[in-house]
């Protein structure tokens, strides 16, 4: 998603990491699919409480319980990425449990408790944040668990405490006696904890780093894990809205006749954002929504086709733009250049495209409102909803689920479809739950995209060989521009996410200039999978690689040379070059393409190769080093690479999104089509070892592979293909 911190940071010590210690109360009446462990404020009364059950409860995110399993409070969105097993594992590291006890559960939504580091006060989940702003929290909450448990063992046993031993779920002295966790979590639940506890060593850790597996397979497996789309409260209804097919456009007049003489047809209301058929099931409200006859107001609406939006982009290059970076003086440096690049980059917009459509169940209450989703911005699904209502914030419970796919789609300044269910809510004055469902043709037309682009990039080489000047503009719609974050994303009318990768390079380029223009078209955008990276990367690798080729130098050397100072960067190219076999003989037709960026603090280096035949381009291998500090779960970090490839691959070979006089022209997998398994190459990812703390994994895989496979198409064929999605039409012969 987002690749800077939303807020600043909050700096916290170990008592405010941990969120309250010793205070703990249970959320009432809330379904099996959210109900969750939250901290009361009363100590004396928590105490008593725990005592009573016989749990362990030290802080907001761990609970031992009198079965000795132990359970972990999860305040991140699990939406494909692992983070329950990922953020689990660290519990169970800090503790020494045996990974056969470890379960987890969903937070409620609370900011003060659950609050993501990275982000500030709001609870949510992006940027690839969830290991990286927990690591140290999740480490002391362990810690603090592990720490009660010996104490009451040795209050127990009359024994030092320093005598005392925990390994795989064991308490142990070497008297001979010992006891599992569940038979000291009442004990251990009347001590006070400690002020500070001390963090185990990284080099004794026996499952970060190690094989464990995923806490949540069994029950997608089985089709017991909980999704939004499964949620079924008793009486609950079913909405669906027509939106305007531009965006922008309004309702000018509405006839309902026809939908609500529709067999299961409830209701049928205006909001903001279209008209809403509220049915007692799914079906019922497509066919009444079919019947709705709507004249829509399109005088405030987009109503560019993207050719037209590109061509004004252009214009716009050829004007001065604000300047993001500034180094040296590019200008000259360029007039000097022996050899010059002189390219132009298009990128389209491009959807998320979730397996799980966009959905939600909002259930009036007489306290207030429960909110069932897969929820990736509590907090501002909370205080939306609330706002829509005329609750407060406190008032909405939010019931987290699983999430079948988001890719930043989730994640929305505005809680669009959160937002949507509470106004149909208060339209039709429902007291039955209802259940907003967004169909994926909804989503695909009328949704949130990933912002189209174009770069313009001037660079060249001294006689040398040397990079002598860069210049790089970029023109793209702000994410952040006229949100809620604008205030401390946006920075003298920049924001960073439409430029970065490109104006922050680690390449050593001593003349530098990079400059954006904030595009202003109607169609709504949104992050996506690994944000402003996922076009930078592409134009940054790719005139890195024209540099190499009109420098007459090998790729990955040219790149090390202007990586030297970057050991992190220089680590990862090293060790895929290595990998991928790199000067090693292809067979005709065939080339190899390389590529190495860092995003979301995470560094991977990506070799593709490739195979051309009658015009049709094969990505056969591919094979990514990275380096994202310490390996948490090496599975999931192997995982996250491969998914990274198989969702970025149809970007690189076919899809877009197009708008045909402002009307978006896909509409489903058939004309915006995901990759097919038979598409896919193999993928190998080598993982460099590390005592960094741990970064992102869910997005840095992404950026690389278009460059990569760019840059191999390149090698096969000699000629590049520079705009995305590359389209071998326009190479001169295959």
């Amino acid at each position: 998603m987002f690749a800077q911190p939303i807020v600043a940071p909050v700096a916290t010590g170990a008592a405010d990491d941990l969120a309250r210690p010793n205070r703990r109360s249970f959320l009432k009446g809330a379904s099996a699919l959210g109900g969750a462990l939250v901290i009361a404020a009363h100590l004396p009364l928590a105490r008593r409480a725990m005592a009573a059950t016989g749990d362990l409860a030290p802080n907001a995110f761990v609970r031992v319980a009198p079965d000795s399993t132990v359970t972990v409070l999860i305040k991140q969105c699990e939406m494909g990425q692992g983070v329950t097993t990922g953020l689990t594992t660290i519990v169970a590291e800090e503790i020494d449990a045996d990974w056969g006890q470890m379960r987890f559960e969903f937070a409620p939504a609370d900011a003060k408790l659950y609050n993501n580091l990275a982000f500030g006060p709001i609870q949510g989940t992006g940027g690839s944040t969830s290991i990286a702003n927990s690591w140290d929290q999740l480490r002391k909450a362990g810690a603090m668990a592990r720490a009660l448990l010996v104490q009451a063992a040795a209050a127990e046993w009359n024994v030092p405490a320093g005598e005392i031993t925990v390994q795989k779920g064991v308490v142990a002295h070497a008297s001979g006696k010992s006891a599992h966790f569940g038979e000291l979590a009442g004990k251990a639940a009347t001590l006070t904890p400690p002020a500070d506890v001390t963090l185990k060593d990284p080099k004794a850790f026996t499952l970060v780093g190690g094989h464990v597996p995923r806490l949540d397979t069994p029950a997608k497996i089985t089709g017991k894990a909980g999704f939004s789309i499964d949620v079924r409260r008793p009486g609950q209804l079913t909405a669906l809205v027509a939106h305007p097919p531009r965006f922008g456009g309004t309702p000018k007049s509405v006839d309902a006749a026809a939908a609500k003489q529709v067999p299961g047809v409830v209701d049928v209301v205006t909001i903001p954002t279209g008209v809403a058929v509220v049915a007692r099931d799914t079906w019922s409200a497509m066919q009444g929504r079919e019947a709705l006859k709507i004249d829509w107001d399109f005088g405030q609406a987009e109503g560019q086709s993207t050719d037209a939006i590109m061509a004004g982009y252009k214009a716009m290059a050829q004007t001065p733009g604000l300047t993001a970076a500034k180094r040296g003086d590019a200008a000259a440096a360029l007039q000097k250049a022996a050899k010059l690049v002189e390219v132009e980059f298009e990128f389209p917009y491009l959807a998320h495209a979730p397996m799980e459509p966009l959905n939600g169940v909002l259930e009036p209450t007489k306290d207030g409102a429960v909110w069932w989703a897969g929820s990736q911005f509590q907090t501002i699904e909370q205080a939306t909803i609330a706002a829509i209502l005329g609750l407060k914030p406190e008032q909405v419970t939010i019931n987290s689920t699983y999430t079948g796919g988001s890719f930043g789609r989730r994640a929305t300044p505005t809680a669009d479809y959160a937002a949507e269910t509470a106004m149909i809510v208060k339209a039709t004055g429902a007291k039955a739950p209802i259940h907003l469902m967004r169909t994926r043709e909804d989503d695909m037309k009328a949704g949130y995209y990933r912002p189209m682009a174009y770069h313009k990039v001037r660079a060249g080489v001294d006689a040398a060989g040397n990079v002598s000047g860069w210049d790089h503009t970029v023109v793209a719609k702000s994410i952040m521009i006229g949100t809620s974050f604008e205030a401390f994303a946006v920075k003298d009318g920049i924001d960073a996410t439409s430029i970065e990768g490109a104006s922050d390079t680690a390449y050593a380029v001593p003349d530098l200039t990079a400059t954006v223009h904030n595009a202003k078209e109607g169609v709504p955008v949104l992050w996506w999978r690994s944000v402003g990276h996922t076009h930078t990367a592409h134009a940054v690798e790719t005139v890195v690689d024209e540099l190499a080729h009109a420098a007459g130098k090998d790729p990955v050397a040219f790149r090390a040379a202007l990586l030297k100072d970057q050991p992190r960067h220089a680590g990862v190219l090293a060790l895929v070059a290595e990998k991928a076999g790199w000067g090693q003989p292809l067979p005709a037709g065939s080339g190899r393409g390389v590529a190495v960026h860092q995003s979301f603090g995470t560094y991977v280096a990506t070799v593709a190769e490739v195979s051309i035949k009658d015009g049709a381009l094969k990505v056969d291998r591919v094979v990514a080093a990275v380096d994202c500090g310490i390996a948490v779960n090496p599975d999931v970090i192997h995982a996250q690479v491969e998914g990274s490839v198989g969702f970025a691959l149809s970007v690189v070979l076919r899809n877009k999104i197009t708008l045909k006089d402002g009307e978006v022209e896909q509409a489903n997998f058939d004309t915006y089509e995901p990759t097919r398994m038979s598409e896919m190459p193999k993928v190998e990812v080598h993982i460099v070892p590390s005592a960094e703390a741990p970064t992102g994994i869910g997005e840095p895989g992404v950026p690389g592979l278009a460059p990569a496979i760019g840059n191999a198409v390149f090698a096969a064929t000699g000629q590049r293909l520079r705009s995305l999605p590359l389209d071998l039409s326009k190479l001169t012969s295959t």
